[in-house]
C-alpha cells in the first residue's frame, strides 16, 4: 500500500542532560545541523541538576535551543517526564547528551513516521550494518536478556529495547503517566506504549559506545531494576 509522505509533522527533539559539559555542544551543534527539511522542529534540553557546565553551555545555543533545569539530579526518567511535560511537537526524538548517537541519522530515524507508517519508531543498535563500536560483551548480553525477556511480555519482537533512541507521538505520551526515574523508564515506557497497541517500527543506527572513562552511567543495579520493572509494568500496567 502507497503511504503519503506528511510534510507538517513537528519536531521536538528532547535531550536530557547530566554532567556532559564535554559533549552536549558538540550534541547540540549536529542536532541543529540534522534538522530536516519540511519540518518544524524545536530542541528542549533538561539539565538534570548538573554540576558542571552542561546548563551554560545549552543556555550558549538559545534562542534555538530551550534549557529547563532541575535543581537537583534526579534521573533520566524524571528528565524525561519533565521535557515530556514541555514539548510542543506532533512527535518527540529522544536524543542522549552523549556522542553515543549520531543525529545525522535522524532521516532513516524519522522516515517511518514521516510516510505515516509508524507512530514508536526505535533505532535498533543491533539491526543493519552501520558502524558500532565494539566494547562491553556483558553489557550485549544483559541488553540482549533484557530485550528478550520484554518482548516475551508485550508480545513485540524488538531488537533493543534499551536503546537510546526513540522517536514516539505526543499523543500516546498524553496516555502515558511514568513512575521511573531513572533509567528503568526504558522498559516502563515500553511497556506503557505496547498496551496502546501503536504502529512500531525498528531502524538500524551506528553506535558509538562510550566506555566508563569516557564518562557511561549505567551499571549493573539498573539491568537488575530493568528485569524488575519489566514484570512489574508488563503484567500490571
Amino acid at each position: 500500500m502507497k503511504r503519503v509522505l506528511i510534510s507538517n509533522v513537528r519536531f521536538s527533539v528532547l535531550i536530557p542532560a547530566f554532567n556532559e559539559e564535554a559533549t552536549i555542544g558538540r550534541v547540540l551543534e549536529r542536532v541543529l545541523a540534522a534538522r530536516v527539511d519540511d519540518h518544524e522542529w524545536e530542541v528542549i534540553v533538561v539539565d538534570d541538576g548538573s554540576r558542571d557546565r552542561t546548563a551554560e553551555i545549552a543556555g550558549s545555543f538559545a534562542p534555538s535551543v530551550q534549557v529547563i533545569s532541575h535543581s537537583q539530579n534526579q534521573g533520566k526518567g524524571a528528565a524525561l517526564k519533565t521535557g515530556f511535560a514541555a514539548v510542543k511537537g506532533d512527535a518527540v526524538i529522544i536524543q542522549d547528551a552523549d556522542l553515543e548517537y549520531d543525529p545525522a541519522e535522524y532521516p532513516k530515524l524519522l522516515a517511518p513516521m514521516i510516510n505515516n507508517s509508524a507512530d514508536v519508531v526505535y533505532g535498533s543498535r543491533f539491526l543493519g550494518g552501520d558502524a558500532h563500536r565494539v566494547i562491553y560483551f556483558w553489557h550485549y548480553v544483559g541488553n540482549w536478556m533484557l530485550t528478550h525477556l520484554s518482548n516475551m511480555i508485550t508480545n513485540l519482537n524488538l531488537s533493543d529495547m534499551e536503546t537510546g533512541y526513540k522517536v514516539i507521538r505526543t499523543s500516546l505520551l498524553s496516555q502515558i503517566t511514568l513512575h521511573e526515574k531513572d533509567f528503568a523508564v526504558e522498559p516502563e515506557l515500553t511497556a506503557k506504549l505496547a498496551r496502546l497497541k501503536p504502529r512500531f517500527y525498528e531502524v538500524g543506527i551506528s553506535y558509538y559506545g562510550r566506555t566508563y572513562q569516557e564518562g557511561k552511567k549505567i551499571t549493573w543495579r539498573d539491568g537488575v531494576k530493568a528485569i524488575w520493572c519489566i514484570c512489574k509494568y508488563g503484567f500490571m500496567g
